[in-house]
């Protein structure tokens, strides 16, 4: 198991680590949250070579991609930088990368009632005034839990604020910062449910981020 305690902070800097070979050969791992080797919660960053492919599988309880380069493929096309994806339960694909790609991957974590598949290029998808200077860009909500990818332009400071259900964040570009440190792109970050913190950025920042679907 690893970081699978949602009541304790987690901050992993993909950079840092290894890639770990997955059971098909091109295809590799930075695992960032693990249930089981492979089965079970998991949250990940994934990469396939040029050429490389998963066979055919489901998800029993979910999937959820976001592109980070190249082109990611499956029977329904192919998928450049910037595709968010949410593929329900009861969806079957074989993935596969001719160019290869990199991707961010979350797995059996969807509640129960969550059915919806989700495809959003977010290349030409809207940005949406958020508060003060921030953009914000929403690709999913369900229950309490609320998906988007928020622009802070160089220089901005968000109030502080507790995250009823938790957060967490992955830095697609920039440097996003807090009162415990600074997380550069590809850095991967978890906050428990009630945690607070003040979020500012010295240079132009994008994150992926997700509220309020840890354990209350």
């Amino acid at each position: 198991m690893l970081n699978m305690d949602f009541t304790q902070r987690a901050v992993v800097n993909s950079n840092d680590s290894e890639w770990v070979a997955s059971p098909k050969a091109g295809v590799w791992r930075k695992p960032l949250a693990r249930e089981d080797a492979e089965r079970g919660h998991a949250t990940s960053v994934v990469r396939y070579d040029p050429g490389a492919n998963f066979s055919e599988h489901g998800h029993p309880l979910g999937e959820e991609i976001l592109v980070l380069e190249g082109t990611f493929s499956d029977h329904s096309g192919d998928f450049g930088a910037g595709t968010y994806f949410r593929n329900p339960p009861g969806f079957v694909h074989a993935p596969f990368s001719e160019e290869g790609c990199v991707i961010l991957v979350k797995l059996h974590q969807f509640q129960a009632d969550d059915l919806t598949h989700v495809q959003i290029d977010t290349n030409s998808a809207q940005w949406m005034p958020g508060q003060g200077n921030l953009k914000v860009m929403p690709l999913h909500e369900f229950g309490t839990e609320s998906v988007a990818l928020v622009h802070f332009p160089a220089g901005e400071r968000f109030h502080r604020h507790t995250h009823v259900g938790g957060e967490e964040i992955f830095v697609l570009s920039g440097e996003f910062r807090d009162e415990h440190g600074r997380y550069p792109a590809v850095t991967w970050l978890r906050s428990p449910h009630m945690s607070q913190h003040t979020p500012f950025v010295e240079q132009d920042t994008v994150i992926w981020v997700k509220t309020g679907h840890l354990s209350i």
